[in-house]
Protein backbone atom coordinates (compact mmCIF):
# COMPACT_ATOMS: atom_id res chain seq x y z
CA UNK A 1 0.00 0.00 0.00
CA UNK A 2 1.29 3.46 -0.92
CA UNK A 3 1.28 5.88 2.03
CA UNK A 4 0.67 9.54 1.23
CA UNK A 5 1.09 12.23 3.88
CA UNK A 6 -1.18 15.27 3.47
CA UNK A 7 0.06 18.33 5.36
CA UNK A 8 -2.72 20.94 5.28
CA UNK A 9 -4.01 23.09 8.15
CA UNK A 10 -7.46 23.58 6.63
CA UNK A 11 -9.31 20.50 7.85
CA UNK A 12 -12.09 20.67 5.27
CA UNK A 13 -9.65 20.96 2.39
CA UNK A 14 -7.46 18.23 3.86
CA UNK A 15 -10.46 15.91 4.09
CA UNK A 16 -11.37 16.66 0.47
CA UNK A 17 -7.88 15.69 -0.67
CA UNK A 18 -7.99 12.61 1.57
CA UNK A 19 -11.32 11.41 0.11
CA UNK A 20 -9.98 11.56 -3.44
CA UNK A 21 -6.72 9.85 -2.51
CA UNK A 22 -8.60 7.05 -0.76
CA UNK A 23 -10.76 6.61 -3.85
CA UNK A 24 -7.53 6.39 -5.83
CA UNK A 25 -6.43 3.45 -3.70
CA UNK A 26 -3.89 5.22 -1.50
CA UNK A 27 -3.47 5.13 2.26
CA UNK A 28 -3.54 8.63 3.77
CA UNK A 29 -1.82 10.07 6.84
CA UNK A 30 -2.67 13.60 7.96
CA UNK A 31 -0.84 16.55 9.49
CA UNK A 32 -2.09 20.06 10.16
CA UNK A 33 1.33 21.73 10.19
CA UNK A 34 4.91 21.12 9.07
CA UNK A 35 6.19 20.08 12.49
CA UNK A 36 3.59 17.35 12.82
CA UNK A 37 4.37 16.23 9.27
CA UNK A 38 8.06 15.79 10.14
CA UNK A 39 7.12 13.71 13.21
CA UNK A 40 4.86 11.47 11.12
CA UNK A 41 7.58 11.09 8.50
CA UNK A 42 10.07 10.02 11.17
CA UNK A 43 7.84 7.20 12.40
CA UNK A 44 6.16 5.95 9.24
CA UNK A 45 7.07 4.83 5.74
CA UNK A 46 5.83 7.65 3.55
CA UNK A 47 5.98 7.39 -0.23
CA UNK A 48 4.81 10.90 -1.18
CA UNK A 49 3.92 14.17 0.56
CA UNK A 50 1.28 16.70 -0.44
CA UNK A 51 1.98 19.92 1.45
CA UNK A 52 0.21 23.26 1.64
CA UNK A 53 2.45 26.31 1.83
CA UNK A 54 0.55 28.42 4.36
CA UNK A 55 0.64 26.39 7.59
CA UNK A 56 1.30 27.41 11.21
CA UNK A 57 4.61 26.68 12.99
CA UNK A 58 6.33 25.51 9.81
CA UNK A 59 5.13 26.31 6.31
CA UNK A 60 5.32 24.05 3.27
CA UNK A 61 8.52 25.62 1.93
CA UNK A 62 10.28 25.14 5.28
CA UNK A 63 8.92 21.60 5.52
CA UNK A 64 10.27 20.76 2.07
CA UNK A 65 13.66 22.23 2.93
CA UNK A 66 13.84 20.24 6.18
CA UNK A 67 12.92 17.02 4.40
CA UNK A 68 15.62 17.50 1.76
CA UNK A 69 18.19 18.47 4.41
CA UNK A 70 17.45 15.15 6.13
CA UNK A 71 18.21 13.37 2.82
CA UNK A 72 14.70 12.09 2.17
CA UNK A 73 14.20 11.64 -1.57
CA UNK A 74 10.45 10.98 -1.61
CA UNK A 75 8.43 13.18 -4.01
CA UNK A 76 6.78 16.33 -2.66
CA UNK A 77 3.77 18.00 -4.29
CA UNK A 78 3.23 21.58 -3.14
CA UNK A 79 -0.28 23.03 -3.16
CA UNK A 80 -0.93 26.69 -2.44
CA UNK A 81 -2.98 29.76 -3.22
CA UNK A 82 0.25 31.50 -4.20
CA UNK A 83 0.57 31.44 -7.96
CA UNK A 84 3.39 33.80 -8.93
CA UNK A 85 6.50 32.55 -10.68
CA UNK A 86 8.55 33.65 -7.69
CA UNK A 87 6.44 31.48 -5.37
CA UNK A 88 6.91 28.49 -7.65
CA UNK A 89 10.63 29.20 -7.88
CA UNK A 90 10.78 29.22 -4.08
CA UNK A 91 9.05 25.86 -3.89
CA UNK A 92 11.30 24.17 -6.43
CA UNK A 93 14.41 25.77 -4.91
CA UNK A 94 13.57 24.14 -1.59
CA UNK A 95 13.20 20.73 -3.21
CA UNK A 96 9.58 20.37 -4.32
CA UNK A 97 8.92 18.03 -7.25
CA UNK A 98 5.64 19.51 -8.44
CA UNK A 99 3.39 22.49 -7.74
CA UNK A 100 -0.38 23.05 -7.95
CA UNK A 101 -2.29 26.27 -7.37
CA UNK A 102 -5.55 26.29 -5.38
CA UNK A 103 -8.28 25.57 -6.05
CA UNK A 104 -6.78 22.35 -7.34
CA UNK A 105 -8.53 19.94 -9.66
CA UNK A 106 -8.68 16.68 -7.72
CA UNK A 107 -8.58 14.48 -10.82
CA UNK A 108 -5.49 16.32 -12.02
CA UNK A 109 -3.97 15.92 -8.56
CA UNK A 110 -4.39 12.15 -8.82
CA UNK A 111 -2.69 12.16 -12.23
CA UNK A 112 0.23 14.13 -10.83
CA UNK A 113 0.50 11.85 -7.80
CA UNK A 114 0.59 8.82 -10.07
CA UNK A 115 3.29 10.38 -12.27
CA UNK A 116 5.41 11.42 -9.27
CA UNK A 117 5.22 7.92 -7.79
CA UNK A 118 6.24 6.37 -11.10
CA UNK A 119 9.22 8.69 -11.36
CA UNK A 120 10.19 8.04 -7.74
CA UNK A 121 10.24 4.31 -8.41
CA UNK A 122 13.67 4.75 -9.97
CA UNK A 123 15.03 5.57 -6.51
CA UNK A 124 13.83 2.20 -5.25
CA UNK A 125 15.54 0.41 -8.12
CA UNK A 126 19.03 1.78 -7.59
CA UNK A 127 20.71 -0.88 -9.73
CA UNK A 128 19.32 -2.24 -13.00
CA UNK A 129 21.29 -4.88 -14.87
CA UNK A 130 20.68 -5.76 -18.51
CA UNK A 131 23.15 -8.25 -19.92
CA UNK A 132 26.64 -6.75 -19.56
CA UNK A 133 25.16 -3.32 -18.88
CA UNK A 134 24.46 -1.93 -15.39
CA UNK A 135 22.55 1.27 -14.63
CA UNK A 136 23.25 2.97 -11.29
CA UNK A 137 20.53 5.44 -10.29
CA UNK A 138 22.66 6.89 -7.49
CA UNK A 139 25.43 8.06 -9.81
CA UNK A 140 23.48 8.34 -13.10
CA UNK A 141 26.07 6.10 -14.71
CA UNK A 142 25.96 3.20 -17.13
CA UNK A 143 28.66 0.55 -16.82
CA UNK A 144 29.39 -1.74 -19.75
CA UNK A 145 31.91 -4.38 -18.78
CA UNK A 146 34.80 -2.26 -17.45
CA UNK A 147 33.72 1.03 -18.98
CA UNK A 148 31.67 3.63 -17.09
CA UNK A 149 29.66 6.27 -18.93
CA UNK A 150 28.05 9.26 -17.22
CA UNK A 151 24.68 10.43 -18.51
CA UNK A 152 22.68 13.57 -18.00
CA UNK A 153 19.71 13.11 -15.68
CA UNK A 154 17.03 13.12 -18.37
CA UNK A 155 19.10 10.77 -20.55
CA UNK A 156 19.49 8.36 -17.65
CA UNK A 157 15.79 8.49 -16.76
CA UNK A 158 14.83 7.80 -20.37
CA UNK A 159 17.18 4.84 -20.64
CA UNK A 160 16.11 3.46 -17.27
CA UNK A 161 12.43 3.67 -18.20
CA UNK A 162 12.91 1.92 -21.55
CA UNK A 163 15.11 -0.84 -20.13
CA UNK A 164 12.77 -1.42 -17.18
CA UNK A 165 10.05 -2.45 -19.65
CA UNK A 166 11.77 -4.14 -22.60
CA UNK A 167 9.65 -4.43 -25.76
CA UNK A 168 7.06 -2.01 -24.38
CA UNK A 169 6.36 0.92 -26.70
CA UNK A 170 6.38 4.37 -25.09
CA UNK A 171 5.01 7.34 -27.00
CA UNK A 172 6.86 10.64 -26.84
CA UNK A 173 4.03 12.03 -24.73
CA UNK A 174 4.27 9.09 -22.29
CA UNK A 175 7.93 9.82 -21.78
CA UNK A 176 7.42 13.58 -21.55
CA UNK A 177 4.70 13.25 -18.89
CA UNK A 178 6.75 10.89 -16.77
CA UNK A 179 10.22 12.40 -17.04
CA UNK A 180 9.61 16.09 -17.72
CA UNK A 181 6.27 16.32 -15.87
CA UNK A 182 2.65 16.52 -16.99
CA UNK A 183 2.61 20.33 -17.18
CA UNK A 184 5.93 20.84 -18.95
CA UNK A 185 5.95 23.27 -21.86
CA UNK A 186 8.94 21.52 -23.44
CA UNK A 187 8.40 20.34 -27.02
CA UNK A 188 7.86 16.55 -27.07
CA UNK A 189 10.43 16.40 -29.88
CA UNK A 190 13.09 16.96 -27.22
CA UNK A 191 12.68 13.23 -26.52
CA UNK A 192 14.11 12.59 -29.99
CA UNK A 193 17.17 14.70 -29.17
CA UNK A 194 17.82 12.78 -25.95
CA UNK A 195 17.34 9.42 -27.67
CA UNK A 196 19.83 10.46 -30.35
CA UNK A 197 22.39 11.36 -27.67
CA UNK A 198 21.84 8.03 -25.92
CA UNK A 199 22.38 6.12 -29.14
CA UNK A 200 25.61 8.02 -29.78
CA UNK A 201 26.96 7.47 -26.28
CA UNK A 202 25.94 3.81 -26.11
CA UNK A 203 26.42 2.77 -29.75
CA UNK A 204 29.11 0.21 -28.87
CA UNK A 205 26.93 -1.65 -26.36
CA UNK A 206 25.44 -4.91 -27.58
CA UNK A 207 23.13 -5.78 -24.66
CA UNK A 208 20.17 -3.83 -26.01
CA UNK A 209 18.93 -1.56 -28.78
CA UNK A 210 16.63 1.47 -28.64
CA UNK A 211 14.28 1.14 -31.56
CA UNK A 212 12.10 3.80 -33.15
CA UNK A 213 8.51 2.68 -33.72
CA UNK A 214 7.38 4.82 -36.60
CA UNK A 215 4.38 6.96 -35.79
CA UNK A 216 4.34 5.80 -32.16
CA UNK A 217 7.54 6.27 -30.18
CA UNK A 218 10.35 4.11 -28.83
CA UNK A 219 11.07 0.80 -27.19
CA UNK A 220 14.11 -1.07 -25.89
CA UNK A 221 14.87 -4.49 -27.32
CA UNK A 222 17.21 -6.82 -25.45
CA UNK A 223 19.73 -8.84 -27.41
Amino acid sequence: MVNILVAEDNEAYRNLIKIHLLRGGYNVLEADDGCQALDILAHNQIHLIIADVMMPHMDGFQLTSEIRSANYSLPILIITAKSTLEDKREGFKNGADDYMTKPIDMDEMLLRVEALLRRANISEKHILTVGDCTLNANTLTVTFRDEQIELRQKEFLLLHKLLSYPDKIFTRQNLMDEIWGVDTETDPRTVDVHIKRLREKLSHMDSFEIQTIRGLGYKAVLK
